[in-house]
């Protein structure tokens, strides 16, 4: 199996146009078609990580956070960045990272902190603008079915937890072949009328592309007149954290040993309690600063997340508790979720973990 076999696999379920700007997430070092020997999964690819690698015979490290955020403009082995890129270099091994784009999606990063947390009823926090498209195409009735059946297919018609949705207008359609044409229906050079059909459906605007073919392939005009239209609004089902209920309240107390318990903490820092049971949490993995506004207006009793600063713990101003986890605390089930969705692909891959100390934060 070919590493761009493996690529293709993990950015069909986290697309790389989902990711943030600041990212760089996709494939670092090493070539897509290269045989893959093995894969090692880890949050973060550091020397350590690779030497492991290389020990284990896997060509193949997929990490969370990408080694490489920012443009290099030498590689003298100065930093642990520029040492862990050469190390991977001179091994032949490929360095792939699956970051914000696995964050933003709706049974990612943010779904298995829930699911540790069994919050039920769940939303997408900051859910992701302008990412739906409407597509427009114009097909004979008699072959209706097909095109629709293909865009289907090829990720379009969902809506929330509806899925094969579309509309269908009936019409009538008018075109004149030219010289050098090879028309499906008409002659050339009279004008044709056909009985088609207005189909129209949504699609996410990373699969656009992928339901533009599948529909020319499947419509038998040798040119298809469609629509592609923006869609203003947000993405229910893409976007940063997560929010959703407990089975029952519980003081905050509790809450915390939960929390502590289930992540392996070995500190929290959290708000004060403001005195309410604990029933509706929200979550980010990693730092979610950004989201404190949205856990707020999202009546979430507490946020879970990592990296706030001393002065932004005074923004909860008494209306939510944030509990802060740590970064590595929050997100170390991605390892796990990374592993389950290529074992359902690849049930007979190299698939290996690291067991190397990855968390720079230490605790005494």
């Amino acid at each position: 199996m070919k590493i761009k076999e493996i690529v293709a696999y993990l950015e069909s379920k986290a697309p790389l146009a989902l990711q943030e700007d600041y990212d760089n997430a996709g494939l670092i070092t090493g070539n897509g078609e290269w045989q893959c020997t093995g894969a090692l999964l880890c949050l973060d690819s550091i020397e350590a990580v690779v030497d492991e690698a290389n020990a284990l015979g896997a060509n193949m490290i997929i990490a969370h956070h990408p080694i490489v955020f920012t443009g290099m403009k030498s590689l003298t082995g100065r930093t642990y960045v520029e040492r862990t890129i050469i190390n991977a270099i001179k091994n032949d091994i490929a360095i792939y990272a699956i970051h914000t784009n696995l964050d933003n999606v709706w049974d990612g990063v943010n779904a298995r902190i829930a699911d540790k947390l069994g919050l039920t009823s769940r939303a997408i926090l900051g859910p992701l603008s302008n990412q739906i498209r409407k597509i427009v195409v114009y097909v004979p009735h008699v072959h209706l079915d097909s095109v629709r059946e293909a865009m289907f297919e090829a990720g379009a018609g969902n809506i929330g937890e509806y899925s094969e949705c579309g509309f269908v207008l009936s019409g009538e359609g008018t075109f004149k072949a030219g010289k050098g044409t090879d028309p499906h229906v008409g002659e050339i050079g009279s004008r044709h009328r056909e009985a088609e059909s207005r189909l129209e459906m949504a699609a996410p605007s990373h699969k656009v592309n992928t339901v533009i073919r599948a529909l020319l392939e499947a419509h038998p005009y040798e040119e298809v007149a469609y629509d592609i239209i923006p869609v203003e609004g947000e993405n229910p089902r893409l976007g940063a954290g997560m929010v959703g209920e407990m089975d029952s309240g519980m003081d905050l107390k509790a809450f915390l040993k939960h929390v502590k318990s289930t992540f392996h903490c070995q500190m929290i820092r959290f708000t004060a309690d403001i005195g309410v049971k604990v029933k509706r949490v929200a979550v980010c993995g990693g730092s979610g600063r950004f989201l404190l506004k949205d856990a707020i207006r999202a009546g979430a009793d507490v946020f879970l997340t990592s990296d706030f600063k001393y002065h932004e713990f005074f923004d909860a101003e008494g209306k939510i508790v944030v509990v802060d986890i740590g970064h590595f605390e929050s997100e170390q089930f991605t390892v796990d979720l990374l592993g389950e969705m290529l074992k359902e692909k690849f049930p007979n891959f190299a698939l290996h973990f690291t067991r190397v100390k990855t968390n720079p934060v230490n605790y005494f």
